[in-house]
């Protein structure tokens, strides 16, 4: 092992021992230090960093951006090491930051949703969605973090979620309304009568028995909001928003019960598993209705100095 391969084995076991997962930056950093090893270099370069950051052909400036990005993370780190790397600069490549607009699910699309869901076949498909994603308007979970439980993750007599894996790889409580806790035990109930022996220990299953896949969930919901009529050629329904829906209801309720955001918005960040409240704050431009009884407060209060 070369110093250069060293020093990159080190940088990774010290990034994933602070909770960082770094899958695409272990695939990534390897072939950078061929590359660099390829060109006689004992360590970073902006130059060469640059080189191939854009190897890629025909790839769009976002990736190029990625990749020179995982590139300065380790570069950073190195020059800790030897003072004669050299980080590349940022911006070098025109990429912007992209969020695409969430599509705000209204109480009736959910309910809706969920009535849908239930008529999929085989039931064990049905019962599963359905919870699935109702789980996922009751709590704004991500949807990856709900397909990760496994049964003992749900605590059905504390109404206690425990998510094992969340962003950053940290553990986190949900607690959940008595009537998701019902909903999970009559849905519990059912797989284990549907499916007496599950190929997989997870709490939602597949008609398979097994886990279920982000990509097939994500199918279900792109044929279910076809066949509801929401989805068209613009607007694209995806599970990620029922987590935008359920921010903003809280948002709304707040606003509507007179409470000052800013005193809790803190408690949504954790509850969501934001790393920082400015997260959380993004959704507060994410509908006019939101938007509408924020200015109406803003209205009020500079009414009050008058």
């Amino acid at each position: 092992m070369s110093a250069l391969e060293g020093h990159l084995a080190d940088y990774l076991a010290m990034r994933r021992a602070l909770g960082y997962k770094l899958e695409r930056a272990g695939k990534l950093l390897p072939q950078l230090v061929r590359f660099l090893q390829a060109a006689g270099a004992s360590t970073v370069t902006a130059e060469l960093a640059i080189a191939w950051a854009r190897l890629p052909e025909g790839a769009r400036p976002q990736y190029l951006a990625q990749r020179l990005a995982i590139a300065r993370g380790f570069a950073a780190y190195l020059r800790t090491i030897d003072p004669a790397t050299e980080v590349p600069p940022s911006g070098v490549f025109p990429a912007k930051r992209f969020r695409p607009a969430p599509y705000i699910w209204s109480e009736a699309d959910v309910c809706r949703l969920v009535e849908q869901a239930g008529t999929l076949r085989p039931r064990l498909r049905a019962a599963t969605h359905a919870t699935l994603f109702g789980l996922l308007a009751a709590t704004g979970m991500r949807l990856g973090e709900a397909i990760g439980l496994e049964r003992d993750d749900v605590d059905l007599q504390q109404g206690l979620i425990t998510i094992r894996h969340a962003k950053f790889d940290r553990v986190r409580l949900v607690p959940v309304h008595e009537t998701v806790t019902q909903a999970l035990g009559r849905y519990a109930g059912e797989r284990d009568r549907l499916c007496r022996r599950p190929r997989a220990q997870a709490f939602f299953l597949s008609s398979a028995g097994t886990a279920l896949g982000r990509s097939g969930v994500e199918k279900v919901l792109r044929q279910l909001t076809t066949a509801m009529g929401i989805r068209t050629a613009t607007v694209r329904p995806r599970a990620h928003d029922l987590r935008h829906r359920f921010a903003i209801a809280t948002l709304i309720a707040w606003h509507q019960a007179g409470l000052d955001v800013d005193e809790h918005i803190a408690v949504l960040s954790t509850y969501l598993g934001h790393v920082a409240p400015s997260d959380t704050y993004w959704y507060l431009s994410a509908t006019p209705e939101l938007m509408a009884l924020a200015a109406k407060r803003l209205d009020e209060h500079l009414g009050a100095g008058r």
